[in-house]
């Protein structure tokens, strides 16, 4: 039941690899990037509550 793709096979196939192959890296690259500022968010609250400790004392 494969599918017949002819004298077009390799192009066909180098182009899903392609594709499949950026959908990777974008997902890879938004996932590191939300860790990195999922980091950075954290950093901010932790300097801002201690900021505030500092205010009320």
């Amino acid at each position: 039941m494969g599918v017949e793709l002819g004298k077009y096979a390799m192009a066909v196939l180098s182009s899903y690899a392609a594709s499949i192959g950026l959908i990777v890296v974008l997902v890879g690259l938004s996932l590191w990037r939300a860790r990195r500022i999922k980091a950075q968010l954290q950093a901010v609250e932790a300097r801002r509550t201690q900021g505030e400790g500092k205010h009320h004392g």
